[in-house]
C-alpha cells in the first residue's frame, strides 16, 4: 500500500473508486480507474468516472479548519500530510517521491517538496478531484 494510496483513503469517500485503489501506477494520469477488479467489466464504469468530482478544496480546508494548528496545505506537502495525519517525514516524503518517480535529488528536499506537492495534486485531480487550477499543472 502506497503512499499516494493513502493519500487518496483520507480525501476521497470510500466509495470513491480512487479510495478503493490498491495502489496508483507510475502512469495514474492516464486511465488509473480501471484498476478495481472486475471480470468483463461494463465500459461505463472504467472509462470516464461516472461519480461526481471530489471538492479537494473543500475537504481540505474543511480539515484545516478543525486541526487545532495552522497548516498550509495549499504550498506545503509537509502540512498536507499532516492534515491528513500521515507520516510527513523527511524519509516518508522520500518514499512518496519513489512512488511518484521523481527523478530529482531527494537530498534536496526543499526543490523535491515543491514537486510532490504538484503531482500530488495532480494525481487527486486524475483520479476524480476537483483541484484549484493554480495548484497543479
Amino acid at each position: 500500500m502506497g503512499i499516494l494510496s493513502n493519500i487518496f483513503r483520507k480525501i476521497f469517500p470510500s466509495s470513491h473508486p480512487a479510495a478503493t485503489q490498491a495502489t496508483t501506477p507510475a502512469a495514474g494520469t492516464a486511465a488509473a480507474p480501471a484498476q478495481p477488479t472486475t471480470t468483463a467489466a461494463p465500459a461505463p464504469a472504467p472509462s470516464a468516472a461516472p461519480m461526481a468530482e471530489v471538492d479537494v478544496e473543500a475537504i481540505l480546508n474543511g480539515m484545516a479548519g478543525s486541526a487545532g494548528q495552522a497548516l498550509n496545505w495549499r504550498t506545503s506537502i509537509v502540512d498536507l500530510l499532516k492534515l491528513l495525519s500521515l507520516d510527513s517525514s523527511l524519509q516518508s516524503r522520500k518514499e512518496l517521491a519513489a512512488e511518484l518517480h521523481y527523478t530529482g535529488d531527494t537530498n534536496d528536499s526543499a526543490s523535491m517538496n515543491v514537486w510532490l506537492h504538484r503531482q500530488v495534486m495532480n494525481k487527486l485531480a486524475a483520479n476524480g478531484g476537483k483541484v484549484p487550477a493554480d495548484l497543479k499543472d
